[in-house]
């Protein structure tokens, strides 16, 4: 028995099997959680629809979280499914192309930092007033991804950095809102991993290697390690644990300088 037996988690964001979300997914069904999956848009379904078959769930559903109409109808069918909910996962970013390269400054438009805010920080607020109602009760948990360009300057990451330093904000405002209501709100800041999501940044591939190469264990974090942290942050066995951004990278945050 896992310690998440009996446990219902929904992920928001799995897009392939390379995304932390997957790992996510993986892990939590591996501890005993029964899980639901969305995907984003008609052209992911079918990938999600053969990913949840994997992990023993037929709960797939539709949420394009730029709508708030679609976020609240996702939970209007879940609750079709489940009469309560202990656990939101939400591994959701995204900035135009155009905005994750070279300079900041020369490249960032009014468009692009508001996109970039609104998919990757306001969305996981979002996630969180339109589910609350289920997860009344619960002790449950909601699990966000940032990662180390929200609080260092990383080449290209550019106006994603300053909406990951959002969302990490939103993390703690997020957890005293709900923190009263017994549900705990942390954030995992992971290495730089081989995502799609991932692929959209200029010389990402520079970024693994520099990071294989300066980590205190000498190699890049997976999917499967960031999902045993992410599954055990949202069990009982981290109920003290709220408001916190915890890093799965290796040690590489703790490094001053790098060879």
């Amino acid at each position: 028995m896992g310690f998440l037996t009996n446990k219902k988690a929904l992920i928001v964001g799995v897009a392939s099997s390379r995304s932390i979300a997957w790992g996510i997914a993986q892990a939590m069904k591996k501890e005993g959680a029964d899980l639901a999956l969305t995907y984003q848009s008609e052209k992911l379904q079918s990938r999600v629809e053969k990913l949840a078959s994997e992990c023993g769930t037929d709960i797939i559903l539709p949420c394009d979280v730029s709508s708030d109409e679609q976020i609240e109808m996702l939970f209007t069918r879940l609750n079709g499914y489940w009469n309560h909910l202990d656990i939101i996962i939400h591994s959701v970013a995204f900035a135009h192309r155009n905005q994750l390269q070279g300079n900041y400054l020369e490249n960032l438009t009014r468009e692009g930092f508001l996109t970039a805010h609104e998919i990757s920080s306001y969305s996981f607020s979002a996630l969180a007033k339109a589910g609350r109602t289920m997860m009344q009760g619960r002790n449950g948990a909601l699990l966000t991804l940032s990662y180390l360009g929200a609080e260092r300057t990383i080449p290209n990451y550019n106006v994603m950095g300053v909406a990951k330093a959002s969302l990490e904000a939103n993390v703690r405002y997020m957890a005293t809102s709900l923190g009263p209501e017994g549900l705990r709100v942390n954030a995992i800041s992971a290495g730089p991993i081989k995502t799609l999501a991932a692929s959209g940044i200029d010389n990402f591939n520079k970024f693994l290697t520099y990071s294989e190469h300066n980590t205190p264990l000498r190699r890049n974090v997976t999917i499967d390690e960031v999902g045993n942290v992410a599954a055990f942050l949202c069990s009982d066995l981290a109920s003290g644990i709220t408001g916190e951004i915890i890093y799965v990278d290796n040690g590489y945050h703790i490094i001053g300088m790098g060879e």
